[in-house]
């Protein structure tokens, strides 16, 4: 993806953000959405246009985001070791090469509009590691850093940033189309000893680093309790999930 989204970028993202008719929605709040063939991408658009506000939607496949459906993150599945290198390029591509493509060509706007918000869907996955998760949560992690490190970068320009953490949602992601599963097979993964002695998940060397560490997480704890309650009211609700499912 990281390729095409460059090339689509330098032949159609910028000239339409500089297009007359996209300078005619400036007294709306517009919002500039990726993957919107399908998942979330789909879904926030059509909240953003209910609400009134100006959509431009993008996506790999044009025809899918017309649709309303077609396409959603990539998800490549499966022990890292079991994984090919293309696999892993394929899966960073899509995750952490693909926003910053499309953030560095919008970044030219909002710095001279000196207003902006840059948001990122991530992923739990780019909080905590998961077993048969490896390359996606790696290029989470990356996503998560990117942001991280943009943020300072930009605001004095006006520009904030957002990360997006969902937990399960029912989404594409899982289906079929979307995911990817190892290429190889290795039987020592089958055949796994949990009785052997396992080191540190994370170990934090030097007194700096444990410092770091707990900037982070009295960072996390205050943006976890200013919006629990919003994170909250996303729940499915159990009840309604199995009505769904039965």
């Amino acid at each position: 993806m990281g390729d095409t989204v460059s090339t689509w970028i330098s032949r159609d993202y910028r000239s339409a953000l500089d297009n007359a008719s996209v300078k005619a929605m400036t007294e709306k709040t517009t919002w500039f959405i990726t993957g919107a063939g399908r998942g979330m991408g789909t879904e926030i658009a059509k909240a953003a246009l209910a609400a009134g506000h100006a959509v431009v939607a993008a996506g790999r496949n044009p025809d899918a985001v017309s649709k309303g459906v077609g396409e959603a993150d990539d998800f490549f599945g499966g022990f890292f070791e079991e994984l090919s290198p293309e696999q892993i390029d394929r899966q960073f591509a899509t995750n952490v090469n693909g926003p910053m493509n499309v953030t560095r060509a919008v970044l030219t706007v909002m710095r001279r509009q000196r207003s902006g918000h840059v948001i990122s869907i991530s992923s739990t996955a780019g909080l905590t590691g998961f077993e048969y998760c490896s390359a996606y949560a790696a290029s989470k992690f990356a996503l998560e850093d990117w942001m991280e490190s943009l943020q300072p970068e930009v605001e004095p320009f006006g520009i904030t940033t957002t990360i997006v953490e969902p937990g399960f949602f029912r989404t594409d992601l899982l289906e079929p189309e979307s995911t990817t599963w190892p290429e190889l097979s290795i039987d020592d993964y089958a055949e796994r000893n949990p009785a052997q002695r396992e080191p540190p998940l994370l170990f934090m060397a030097g007194a700096d680093s444990i410092e770091l560490a707990e900037q982070k997480l009295a960072a996390l704890w205050q943006q976890i309790d200013a919006f629990r309650d919003l994170s909250a009211s996303l729940a499915v609700d159990e009840l309604e999930l199995d009505a769904t499912e039965s």
